[in-house]
């Protein structure tokens, strides 16, 4: 936005790192209930040491994923009027990337482990694979591309802008 202040600037993109973290977190956060619930279930039993593993690897990935999620909020009632926003802000962003990492692990692997249990491992291990490489595409390798493209939206507009280029880098 044109003519907004360092401070303007931060409180916006805190506002839009917490609305993005909303819409995750409840998912992460049904997904972790849900995991937390499955070792009390008759079948469990049944599952071998690897798919045990697997299910340990979903279920840690989705606290992950959680704690991720919810730290921006909780730090922010820690440094409310501490004048830190702007540190809050690139703390959640890089916490926003970790809970998607860890949510992609998280549904990649216990995905792979029901596969598994209902038609194989062979079967169970391409379907997370798959995912896991569709989640980083889609998350990740896409927007990692447009941040190496030449032209940035800024590009296009007009010299007179009052934009600096350091004021750019910051968001």
């Amino acid at each position: 936005m044109k003519n907004e202040s360092d401070q303007e600037r931060a409180d916006r993109n805190f506002v839009e790192l917490l609305q993005g973290a909303r819409v995750a977190v409840t998912g992460v956060q049904v997904l972790f209930a849900f995991l937390l619930t499955v070792p009390f279930s008759t079948g469990f039993s049944k599952l071998d040491q690897p798919d045990r593993w697997l299910f340990y690897l979903a279920l840690v990935s989705a606290a992950v994923a959680s704690i991720c999620y919810i730290a921006p909020t909780a730090q922010h009632r820690v440094l409310f009027r501490q004048g830190r926003k702007e540190t809050l802000v690139r703390r959640s962003n890089l916490y926003g990337i970790v809970g998607a990492l860890a949510l992609a692990v998280s549904m990649a692997t216990a995905t792979m482990l029901v596969i598994d249990y209902l038609f194989g491992p062979a079967l169970g291990w391409t379907t997370g694979g798959i995912l896991a490489a569709l989640a980083l595409w889609t998350w990740f390798g896409q927007a990692a591309l447009n941040r190496s493209d030449d032209q940035t939206p800024d590009d296009h507009s007009s010299e007179g802008s009052s934009v600096s280029s350091s004021s750019r880098s910051r968001e």
